[in-house]
């Protein structure tokens, strides 16, 4: 990673973010904005893909796949998709820590490629997802709640 910035262009028939392990975290926004996609009734929507914990709102995984919404390796609620998945590889974890941006450019050919994304556009970026996921990232020290509760 240069010091200068990052550099990211999402890589045309790669759905490689997609296929990692780990959960899509949701806001209230985006299950109101998918539901309206896939025109379903928001309680539908949340009933079939949505599973809720006492601090946390995320996607439920599908059997044998990564994501309901992952079809031939494209995302077939691209115009609404989550906005964590939006604002990747931006997150406060691979903008804040090197060696966590390098380690995802491992797996995504994207990073490293496009035009230059200064500092604090990716920092300001990375507040978005801060801003839309408050209890994911909690201050150290501040008794960040786990994903499960």
């Amino acid at each position: 990673m240069p010091v200068e910035g990052f550099r990211f262009q999402c890589v045309p028939g790669c759905s490689n973010c997609c296929e990692q392990k780990g959960n899509v975290y949701v806001t209230e926004g985006d299950i109101e904005r998918a539901a309206r996609f896939l025109g379903l009734p928001r309680e539908a929507f949340e009933a079939r893909y949505v599973y809720r914990t006492r601090h946390q709102i995320r996607l439920r995984k599908p059997p044998k796949s990564a994501c309901f919404f992952l079809a031939d390796k494209r995302c077939t609620i691209h115009p609404v998709k989550p906005v964590q998945c939006r604002l990747f590889p931006f997150w406060p974890e691979l903008v804040e820590h090197p060696a966590q941006w390098t380690a995802a450019s491992g797996y995504c050919p994207g990073m490293g490629q496009g035009e230059l994304v200064q500092i604090g556009s990716a920092v300001e970026t990375a507040h978005q997802m801060r801003a839309a996921y408050p209890a994911l990232y909690r201050q150290p020290g501040s008794g960040k709640i786990s994903p499960e509760d």
